[in-house]
């Protein structure tokens, strides 16, 4: 259990593996409701980065909402002197905006460690708190710098 006393919905892990076993969804997008941290969208797998982050940037009246993101992102990966082929990592990003309210943040910073225990495979993990740092370049360099030339 999360210091927050947040816990997961058995949907968080059932998406978790629709997405890192069954490559059945592109993304999924999570939120915390009622004392829990549910599934609130999920993209199907021909969505792209930028539906992700429509999903993700959803506004809680006139704040920018926190939630929770993971995506299994693909990207061409071309060795020194090999042929090129597609990777695939999956990335979970707690999406944090610096607009929300104070108490939001915390409660989403505080619970963010039960979402990692539970999503064990997942490649990355990503803190973004402004626009910037969820941008499509930030997070492939992000996952590039675990490949290996």
């Amino acid at each position: 259990m999360a210091m927050s006393g947040v816990k997961l919905t058995e949907s968080c892990m059932t998406t978790y593996n629709d997405i890192q076993k069954s490559k059945k969804y592109r993304y999924a997008i999570f939120l915390i409701k009622d004392g829990q941290i549910d599934v609130e969208k999920v993209g199907e797998r021909n969505q792209t980065f930028e539906d992700y982050l429509s999903d993700l940037h959803q506004k809680d009246g006139e704040a920018e909402d926190c939630r929770y993101g993971i995506f299994d992102y693909e990207y061409k990966y071309n060795p020194d002197g090999a042929e090129s082929t597609f990777k695939s990592k999956i990335f979970l990003m707690s999406w944090c905006p610096d607009g929300s309210k104070i108490k939001k943040k915390m409660l989403y910073s505080s619970s963010f460690d039960t979402l990692k225990r539970a999503f064990v495979g997942v490649h990355k993990v990503i803190q973004a708190n402004d626009k910037s740092e969820c941008a499509q370049d930030a997070v492939e360099e992000i996952l590039r710098s675990t490949d290996r030339n």
